[in-house]
């Protein structure tokens, strides 16, 4: 089923894990999509990846916090396709396991950088070259909703993306609607130091009520819903996409 057929979509984070997934989804649907990540090799291996698959897919380094490679990234974009139908603001980081009290400064200004500020900062960008009816995605985390004490800042950032997806879909109306995923425990190399121990991932699968991980498919089903005209009447919204595991209400 080809929603997407026509659309243009920039990913960023995209060359693994669930961003990657997101890309070749939103690809396989008819969408030519702009791939990043900070390393020119995870680019180009990805973009033959994909392209290998028959996805039409633009490969571009950017590291989210550096103001000339995002410039670079939408600019790039619209030079190739003319135009941005959908954004999906992937990239974070967790750089530290620290509690809120004894995480330092620096830390807290990387955290702030990538997994807040960088979605605002891609998107003030983006915004000019986006067509009417286009689509955000901000990838938030079911830690947004339940910080654990192993990752309490970062779930606290991800809090702050749902606020956001809220805050930019009144601001970005009736244009583009903002919508927000947020992911359930996926095994993926970002994810590795908790799904990797089976004691904790065993912990993590009894808590869903689908008793398993999530998958990258799984995510990208989410992202490829929200980015097409099948949401055309949800905007502001948040997809818990985590088996069951306790959100809300």
């Amino acid at each position: 089923m080809k929603r997407l057929e026509g659309k243009v979509a920039i990913v960023t984070a995209s060359t693994q894990g669930i961003g990657l997934g997101i890309a070749e989804r939103l690809g396989s649907e008819g969408a030519s999509v702009v791939i990043s990540s900070r390393k020119q090799k995870n680019v180009d291996e990805a973009t033959e990846k994909l392209r290998a698959k028959g996805l039409e897919v633009l490969g571009v380094v950017c590291h989210v916090s550096n103001p000339q490679q995002r410039q670079q990234l939408v600019e790039k974009a619209v030079q190739k396709y003319g135009h941005i139908d959908i954004v999906v603001s992937n990239a974070a980081a967790n750089p530290s396991i620290d509690t809120i009290l004894e995480t330092k400064e620096s830390v807290l200004d990387k955290l702030w950088d990538i997994n807040v500020k960088a979605s605002i900062l891609l998107l003030q960008a983006a915004a000019p070259y986006l067509r009417k009816g286009s689509s955000v995605i901000l990838i938030a985390s079911i830690a947004g909703y339940h910080p654990t004490t192993s990752m309490a800042m970062y779930g606290v950032t991800k809090t702050a993306l749902l606020g956001l997806t809220k805050a930019l879909a009144t601001e970005m109306s009736p244009e583009t609607r903002v919508n927000c995923i947020a992911p359930g425990f996926v095994p993926t190399h970002f994810a590795d130091f908790i799904t990797s121990n089976q004691t904790i991932r065993k912990t993590i699968e009894d808590k869903t009520l689908l008793k398993r991980l999530g998958t990258t498919e799984d995510m990208a089903a989410a992202a490829a819903f929200l980015a097409s005209d099948d949401s055309a009447y949800i905007t502001g919204e948040t997809i818990v996409v985590a088996g069951g595991m306790p959100s809300r209400l």
